[in-house]
């Protein structure tokens, strides 16, 4: 299939690893001009074909920097990957979460995406552009998890569905990807924090990753790649979706039993 990206431009946010890498690499593989965005900009981002800006997108200078840079770098944007995100150290219980863990929440998820967005849409109309906006299946199944994770993922996903009804007449297509658990560092970290729990509890953290999808209910037995949930993103950037707006793909291997 021919995705007619070639040429194309593109800013990516969370690109230092997990999803936001492995979308920096299929599309500069499309040919596409990249910009990838993270706090901190990892070897891996560096070693591939993009160009690495780092910026706290959850701040408005941040922001500034990271759309000031895709400008001088790219002239303008054609497509745009809302990717950054983050609830690691959220809490379980509404009763545990203070203010500041809500106000954090919302800042990386929902205010990183509100921003650049809002920074790139002037180039995105001139250019009938594509979005696609990363949020989360948690957003559709929050039970069991954080409640100021899903809830920001909830804004996100319903956020995408507002932007493509008032842009999707003027030309630019927004559309959603929610993935369940994808095989990202944060499962396979010696030092981070799921080996911690995986310690604690007296497993490896491969047999964890295991228990977590079998109590997911998983329906194919795993986890999704992070290059699985990149081809559909870049999928649903190009010309092949051209009339995909709007929508919220799911990619969690079945996780999610409901019509």
């Amino acid at each position: 299939m021919n995705l007619n990206l070639t040429g194309k431009t593109a800013v990516v946010t969370g690109a230092s690893r997990g999803i936001g890498l492995a979308t920096v690499r299929a599309l500069t593989d499309e040919g596409v001009q990249v910009v990838g965005a993270a706090r901190t900009v990892t070897p891996e981002l560096k070693e591939t074909a993009a160009h690495a800006v780092a910026a706290d997108l959850s701040s408005a200078e941040g922001v500034a920097t990271l759309i000031d840079a895709a400008s001088a770098e790219l002239g303008g944007i054609d497509l745009l990957v809302n990717n950054l995100g983050g609830g690691e150290r959220a809490s379980m219980s509404f009763l545990d979460a203070d203010d500041e863990e809500w106000r954090s929440m919302f800042d990386i998820n929902v205010l990183s995406t509100v921003r650049v967005t809002r920074a790139a849409l002037p180039s995105l109309l001139e250019r009938r552009g594509a979005i696609v906006n990363v949020s989360s299946t948690l957003a559709r199944v929050p039970a069991g998890s954080p409640v100021t994770y899903t809830s920001a993922k909830a804004t996100v996903s319903a956020l995408g569905k507002s932007l493509s009804e008032e842009f999707g007449p003027r030309g630019v297509r927004v559309n959603t990807v929610s993935p369940g658990m994808v095989r990202t560092s944060v499962y396979e970290d010696p030092n981070g924090a799921f080996a911690k729990m995986a310690a604690q509890m007296g497993t490896t953290p491969a047999d964890l990753a295991k228990q977590l999808v079998q109590a997911q209910n998983v329906t194919t037995g795993r986890m999704s790649e992070p290059e699985e949930v990149a081809a559909l993103i870049t999928f649903l950037l190009s010309d092949a979706a051209g009339n995909v707006t709007g929508a919220d793909y799911v990619i969690d291997g079945g996780t999610v039993k409901t019509v």
